[in-house]
């Protein structure tokens, strides 16, 4: 969760997340050190006497400004394509939770129980206890294991939506008519919220998402109670 006055990212609370965070901070690098060399340059060129209209071509230049910038994007290029496969990676994981979305909330299932099907709605301003958070509590929360690898089914029953829970570094559209899906490892106990990331309506921002990860004990008491 985000706090005010956070300058920085979410906190990670899966392995994704937090190369998601490791690959930010290398861009950052980058980012930063072109920004000084750019800046350092036109401060320089500014206040300089010299003049150079006479120069018509500086091939040892123009070699230097072109491999440079191609060994900065190969720097940025090579772990941008480690990340993005290990996005693609799909797990053979026992824990299912499938997300279907509608205007405008969600509908999740755990395909292992049968029982386990229910609505998720967003609950009322007027509603909200001491401690909740505006716009994101749900009146059912989506239950998953931690520190157990889960599959994120999702699709839609209407239009386009997103299913997206930043701290877990997951976000995937819901399409009518099709199953998408994504391997989701929650490393440690705690409630995770998300949003629908794509617009669908009126009410796209009253369709939030709400992850609680228990542990396996008590998700099998609460598969067991469902029952």
């Amino acid at each position: 969760m985000s706090f005010w006055g956070q300058l920085n990212l979410m906190d990670p609370a899966s392995p994704m997340q937090g190369e998601m965070l490791l690959f930010h901070d290398h861009a950052m690098v980058l980012l930063v050190g072109i920004f000084t060399f750019v800046g350092f340059l036109g401060v320089k060129l500014t206040f300089n006497k010299f003049t150079s209209r006479n120069i018509l071509e500086a091939q040892q230049l123009e070699t230097i400004w072109t491999i440079v910038p191609a060994l900065t994007l190969i720097w940025l290029a090579l772990p941008s394509l480690r990340l993005l496969y290990l996005l693609d990676e799909q797990n053979n994981s026992g824990i299912i939770l499938k997300s279907t979305a509608h205007q405008w909330y969600w509908s999740y299932e755990v395909p292992m129980s049968e029982n386990v099907s229910f609505d998720s709605y967003m609950i009322p301003e007027s509603d909200l206890k001491t401690g909740d958070y505006r716009l994101l509590e749900v009146d059912n929360r989506a239950t998953l294991p931690f520190q157990m690898e889960t599959t994120v089914i999702t699709t839609s029953a209407d239009v386009l939506h997103a299913f997206a829970l930043p701290s877990m570094g997951v976000k995937m559209d819901a399409v009518p008519g099709r199953l998408n899906s994504m391997s989701m490892f929650i490393e440690k106990p705690g409630v995770y919220y998300g949003q629908c990331s794509e617009i669908c309506g009126a009410n796209h921002s009253f369709m939030p998402i709400v992850v609680e990860a228990i542990s396996l004990t008590d998700f099998v008491k609460y598969l067991e109670t469902a029952e």
